[in-house]
Order: structure tokens, then sequence, then C-alpha cells
């Protein structure tokens, strides 16, 4: 639904974004990277808030910049508060549906529905100005929402959400992606990205260093090691047998014999081995993890 072609966006002598060309599809996206990757320049370009400084965002055919008609399709959570802190959470989202062109009455009962979506609860009546930061989370995705636009752009929501809220904004998140919602969003905490999806863009300085299922990115550097845990019975036959396997990099014993650590060059062709060596002995196979298959280790990796 969103295309990036080739866009740059500079800040005086600072690249923001750097040569990128991407398309975002329905489904939830995360979008991660270090404080400083470009990934706040990013959304406020498919926002519509920024002009590439080369380059075209388009939602669908129509260029986004200055487009109101595409705008009304996308809704934005912002990382930064920007609020009028002596309204409600209830009277700045209906504000902001009326700015999006909603007549007052509808405005109104709109963001009575979004504020419940997003689990604003007893808070919606109460000033932005007293709320914690976990609500005033939930009052700029309730503002997002409330147009019920195709796409939204989430900057880092989960910021200041306690637990309860973090688990049920993952959850609301999932939905809206399951429901054909086009959702971007941007996070430096891996693992909760992880939990929402596994469709990723890793940014690093303004660049793209890799897109796609976190699989499919493991699978691309390939060369680097996987660390496998294994504990069995027989922990030290199992080693034994393994050691001589060539995608087998190094072995290590844990704080007994019973488990171990592999490195391994080709997860795949390790799977292979171990499923042949099991299927003739039984060495009494308890656990097999993959320590370091997850986003975690997978942008370590690219960022090294």
């Amino acid at each position: 639904m969103i295309r990036v072609e080739h866009v740059s966006k500079w800040y005086g002598l600072v690249v923001g974004i750097n040569r990128i060309s991407l398309s975002i599809e329905p489904g939830v996206t995360g979008l991660l990277g270090v404080n400083g990757a470009g990934k706040s320049t990013l959304l406020n370009l498919m926002a519509g808030l920024l002009q590439p400084s080369t380059g075209a965002v388009t939602l669908g055919d129509a260029p986004i910049f200055a487009n109101p008609v595409a705008l009304r399709e996308i809704g934005y959570c912002p990382s930064p508060d920007r609020f009028y802190e002596d309204m409600t959470g209830e009277e700045f989202v209906a504000y902001l549906a009326r700015l999006s062109g909603i007549p007052r009455t509808e405005a109104l009962e709109r963001a009575r529905r979004a504020c419940d979506e997003v689990a604003l609860g007893e808070f919606v009546s109460k000033r932005i100005r007293r709320m914690s930061k976990g609500m005033r989370q939930k009052v700029k995705m309730a503002q997002a929402l409330v147009h019920d636009p195709d796409v939204l752009l989430l900057d880092e929501p989960l910021n200041g959400m306690d637990p309860q809220s973090r688990a049920q904004t993952i959850a609301l998140i999932k939905k809206w992606g399951g429901e054909g919602k086009c959702v971007v969003v941007s996070s430096h905490v891996l693992h909760e990205v992880e939990a929402m999806t596994s469709n990723i863009l890793l940014l690093h300085h303004g660049k793209i260093l890799a897109k796609g299922e976190v699989p499919e990115v493991r699978e691309a550097i390939q060369s680097r090691p996987l660390k496998v845990f294994i504990r069995s019975r027989d922990g030290r036959e199992m080693a034994s047998r393994m050691i001589a396997w060539p995608m087998v990099k190094s072995l290590a014993f844990g704080l007994d014999d019973r488990t171990l650590t592999a490195e391994v060059t080709d997860a795949g062709a390790f799977y292979e081995s171990l499923g042949g060596l099991l299927a003739e002995e039984d060495l009494g196979l308890e656990i097999l993890n993959p320590l370091d298959d997850n986003l975690a280790a997978v942008f370590e990796y690219l960022v090294a």
C-alpha cells in the first residue's frame, strides 16, 4: 500500500534517510533500529509530515506529501507528545476527528469508540496533563485510529506502558494487521516487535540492512555460526559424534556433561545430521534450543 522509491532525506548536512526503496503491504511490519537509525524520519515521510529530499513516497499511486486524499487514509501515533494538555482524552481525540472533516456528533461517537478500543478506560475523562506516560500513549493511539484509516504508523507506541497495557496493545496491533490494515510499528526493543510480527525492516544509519521474515533474514547471514543448546542423557557421547561433522565449528559443555552448546555454520545440515544420529541411537535428547535464531541476534550480527 505504501511505496518508498529511492528516497533520501537530508537535514542540512545530516542524512536522515539514505536512498531507501521498499513497499509496505497490509499486515504488521516492524521497523527496527537503535535510536538515530532513521526510524522516525521514515515514518514522518510515510505520514506526509516531511517532503523527501529526493525520491517519492506514495500511497497506491498517489503522492502522500501535501495530498489531503492520501492523508485521510493514514493514522499516525508520533513518539513525542503533542497535546492540548487541558483537554480530556476524549475531547482531544474528538477534536482531531473534527480536523479530519468528521461532523461534531459523529466525531464524539468515534472518539469514544477509539478510546474504548485502546482501553483508555476511566482515564478517558481525565485531563491529559494529569495522565501517566502510558495513558498518554493510548490517547495518541486513539487519535491515530479515530478516522478509521487503512494505514497506521506507530512510532514507539509501547513507551511508558505497564506490562498489562503492553500486552493489550501488542494484541490490538496484531488484530489491526489481521483485519487488513497496513500497520508499521517502530521500536528499538526487539522482543516487543517479535511478539507482534516476524515481518521486519532493520534500519541502521539511515539505510535498510535487511527486510522480510526473521528466518529469511537469518538465512541471508548463514555464514554467521548459529549457537544451539543441547541437553541429553549422554551429552559426552553426543559430543563425540557431532565433533566430526563439518558444519560444527565448536562444542562447549555446560555445568555438567549432559548439556553442551554447539556453534554450527549450516543449521539445516546440522539438524539433518542430528536427526539421522538420533534415529540410529537413543541418546536421550531432552532439549534442543537455538540460542540466537531470533531477532536480537540477527540485529546484532547485521550491525556488527
